[in-house]
C-alpha cells in the first residue's frame, strides 16, 4: 500500500466532463508517470466539486489548493511548479468576482466557506467508484448501528425527532411518511428513490448520485429495515447516464461487501436494490406517475388518497423519498437528531442543496442551512450578478415555483417563507435573472415547458395550460389586450383548484408570480407594444442613427432580407416592414450606429 504525499482531486461531475476534464486527467496520469511521481502522487476522480462555471477543476491536497479552468497544456506546469517545487501556479487560482483578490485555498473561497455540507458531505471529495473511500468517511456505519442497536420503531423516531422534511418539493415530514409505511398492513413493502429530476436548471440529485451513490444505497437500506421492506428501486432518468453508471457500480460493490442482498452484515435482515431508468417525462417526478412507470404503464398520476404509503407499487405499501432526502439519513443516524436540528429554522430543519444557475458569477451546487437568505446565496456564495447588472428576480422551485424579487432578497429560504412569498422550495433549482430578462418571456418559457410535459390526463392541465400559453405568446408578439391579464389569472386559479396532481396544480405559479411582481412589464407589452428588456423579438425595432452612420454599407450587405438601403457615405435606413429583427446589423456595425428600441 502506497503512502502518497499528495492527492490530486479532479472534478468528474457531468459539468466538468463537458468542459474536458477527461483530457486533463489523462494528461495528469501521463505526466505523473513521465516524472516518476505515480507512486508519490495519487490522481482521484471525484463527483461534482460544486463550481460548475470554473471547470475543469483541480484541488491538490494536503494543502487544499484550488485550480480553475485547467487545460491539458497546464498540467506539466502544475506538476513541475506545485508538486515538485512547491510553488503555486497563480494564474490558475480562483479570483473573487468583485475585488479580483486571488484565493489559493479551497476552504477560503466564499463559495465553499459559507456552506454547511451534509447531503453533499462526500461529493467532490471521494472517488464514487471506490467503496473503501466511502467506508473511510463513516460509510455504512449508520447501517451497522441500525441493524445491531435499533428497532425499526427507534429508527423512525430518530428521523421524526430530527425534523427532516422531504427535499423533493412538498416538504412532508420524512419520519411521518416512514411511520405511515411501517404501520400500513401488507406482506410485501417497497422503498423507492425518486431520482427523476426534471426541473430546468436543476442538477442536485444528479450530482449526489454521480458523486456519492453509496449514501443513497445505505439510506434506502436503512429505510427498508425501518418500514419492513426487502426490495428497493431507484427511478432515475435516462438523461443521467453517468449517474446510472456509477449507481450500478455502487450497487454491485455494495453486494460484494455484504451491504446489500441476503443477511446484510451477518444479520437476519435482507434487502436489495434495482435501477429503473425513465424516459425523461417530467410528470414521472410525481410519485403516483412514477409508480405507474415502474409498473410498465403509461406515466400518469392518479387521484390521492389512497397514498403510496398504503397503496403504492403494485398496490403494496411503498415509501418514496428523493435523493437528497436519503442522503441526509446516514448522518442523522450517526450524529443524532439533536445535531441535525441545530441547523435550519424552527419548522425547516437541516440544510438545503440548491442548483445555482443563470445570471450569477458563481454557478454551481451549494448546500446551506435552511433559513439562509436569498441575498447570502446570490451575492456571497454566488458572487453577485455578472457585468455589474442589476438583480431582477430569482425563480425558485422550477416550473412549479415562482419568482422572488429585490424586496425578497433578505427573505429566509425555508419552506414557509417561500410559500408566503408566492413561490416554493421545490427540489432546489434556483435560477437568477438580471435586468436583461423579460419576465413575460420567463413566464412563457416555464409554461411552455409544463404544457409540453403535461401527461394530458386531466382537462384543467391539458387544456388550461394550453390556453394560458396561447395568451402569453400573444402578449409577447404585441397582440395582447388588458383583459388578457384577468383571463390569465382566472385560468390560473381554476387550474390550481382542479388539476389532478401537484404538477398541474402548480403549473400556473410562474405566471401568477410574474403578473403580481411585474405587472408593469406586462402592461408595457400590451399598451405600448414594447418589451422593456428588449427580449421579445416581435416587439423589437432596429433603427439607424443618422448622425453616427458613415454609409459604409456593411449592415446592408449582412441583412438577409435586404431591408436596409442607402447610398455610400450617406446614412442608411431600415425598412421596418421587411425587418425580421435578426440583429445582424447591430452585430456588424463598426460605428455603433444601430439602435435597438
Amino acid at each position: 500500500m502506497n503512502l502518497y504525499r499528495a492527492h490530486v482531486l479532479i472534478c468528474g461531475g457531468a459539468g466538468c466532463l463537458s468542459s474536458g476534464c477527461k483530457a486533463v486527467q489523462e494528461k495528469f496520469i501521463a505526466e505523473l508517470k513521465a516524472h516518476n511521481l505515480e507512486n508519490e502522487v495519487k490522481m482521484v476522480e471525484t463527483g461534482c466539486i460544486g463550481t460548475c462555471d470554473l471547470g475543469p477543476v483541480i484541488v491538490i491536497y494536503p494543502e487544499g489548493v484550488f485550480y480553475k479552468k485547467v487545460a491539458p497544456e497546464d498540467v506539466q506546469e502544475i506538476i513541475e511548479e506545485h508538486l515538485i517545487k512547491g510553488r503555486y501556479v497563480t494564474r490558475l487560482l480562483y479570483e473573487r468576482p468583485v475585488s479580483g483578490e486571488q484565493i489559493p485555498f479551497y476552504n477560503e473561497i466564499d463559495f465553499f466557506r459559507k456552506q454547511q455540507r451534509i447531503a453533499l458531505r462526500n461529493v467532490g471529495i471521494i472517488n464514487p467508484e471506490v467503496i473503501e473511500e466511502y467506508i473511510a468517511r463513516d460509510g455504512y456505519l449508520a447501517l451497522g448501528k441500525v441493524l445491531t442497536q435499533y428497532t425499526p420503531e427507534q429508527v423512525i423516531q430518530e428521523i421524526k425527532d430530527s425534523g427532516l422534511r422531504g427535499r423533493g418539493g412538498a416538504g412532508f415530514p420524512t419520519g411521518l411518511k416512514w411511520e405511515f409505511t411501517r404501520k400500513a398492513p401488507g406482506d410485501q413493502k417497497y422503498v423507492i428513490c425518486n431520482a427523476d429530476e426534471g426541473d430546468p436548471g436543476a442538477f442536485m440529485d444528479r450530482s449526489v448520485l454521480e458523486g456519492d451513490p453509496h449514501s443513497v444505497i445505505e439510506a434506502m437500506t436503512i429505510a427498508g429495515y425501518a418500514v419492513g421492506a426487502n426490495q428497493g428501486y431507484v427511478y432515475v432518468r435516462a438523461e443521467y447516464p453517468l449517474a446510472v453508471q456509477r449507481l450500478e457500480d455502487a450497487i454491485k460493490k455494495a453486494r460484494e461487501f455484504g451491504m446489500l442482498g441476503e443477511n446484510i452484515l451477518g444479520t437476519s435482515f435482507s434487502f436489495d436494490l434495482e435501477i429503473r431508468v425513465g424516459a425523461g417525462a417530467f410528470v414521472c417526478g410525481e410519485e403516483t406517475a412514477l409508480l405507474a412507470s415502474i409498473e410498465g404503464k403509461r406515466g400518469e398520476p392518479r387521484p390521492k388518497p389512497p397514498f403510496p404509503a398504503s397503496h403504492g407499487l403494485w398496490g403494496k405499501p411503498t415509501l418514496i423519498n428523493n435523493v437528497e432526502t436519503y442522503a441526509n439519513i446516514p448522518v442523522i443516524i450517526n450524529r443524532g437528531a439533536d445535531w441535525f436540528k441545530q441547523f435550519g429554522t424552527e419548522k425547516s430543519k437541516g440544510t438545503k442543496v440548491f442548483a445555482l444557475a443563470g445570471k450569477v458569477n458563481n454557478t454551481g451546487l451549494v448546500e446551506v442551512p435552511m433559513g439562509t437568505t436569498l441575498r447570502e446565496v446570490i451575492f456571497e456564495l454566488g458572487g453577485g450578478i455578472p457585468n455589474h447588472k442589476r438583480f431582477k428576480a430569482a425563480q425558485t422551485g422550477g416550473p412549479s415555483g415562482g419568482c422572488l424579487t429585490e424586496k425578497d432578497l433578505d427573505r429566509p429560504m425555508d419552506y414557509e417563507s417561500l410559500v408566503a412569498a408566492g413561490s416554493m422550495m421545490g427540489s432546489g433549482g434556483l435560477i437568477v435573472m438580471d435586468e436583461d430578462n423579460c419576465m413575460v418571456d420567463v413566464a412563457r418559457f416555464f409554461l411552455e415547458f409544463t404544457q409540453d410535459e403535461s401527461c394530458g390526463k386531466c382537462t384543467p392541465c391539458r387544456i388550461g395550460t394550453k390556453r394560458m400559453l396561447e395568451i402569453l405568446i400573444k402578449i409577447t408578439q404585441g397582440k395582447g389586450e388588458e383583459r388578457d391579464l384577468e383571463i390569465l389569472e382566472e385560468l390560473a386559479t381554476t387550474i390550481k383548484a382542479t388539476a389532478l396532481c401537484g404538477l398541474g396544480q402548480s403549473a400556473p405559479n410562474p405566471v401568477l408570480s410574474t403578473i403580481r411582481n411585474f405587472r408593469d412589464e406586462y402592461l408595457a407589452h400590451i399598451r405600448e407594444k414594447r418589451c422593456p428588456a428588449k427580449v421579445c423579438r416581435a416587439l423589437l425595432q432596429y433603427t439607424i442613427i443618422s448622425e453616427l452612420c458613415k454609409g459604409c454599407g456593411l449592415c446592408a450587405r449582412n441583412c438577409p432580407e435586404k431591408a436596409i438601403s442607402g447610398e455610400p457615405k450617406k446614412p442608411y435606413t431600415i425598412d421596418q416592414e421587411k425587418c425580421i429583427k435578426c440583429g445582424n446589423c447591430l452585430d456588424k456595425c463598426p460605428f455603433n450606429a444601430i439602435e435597438l428600441k
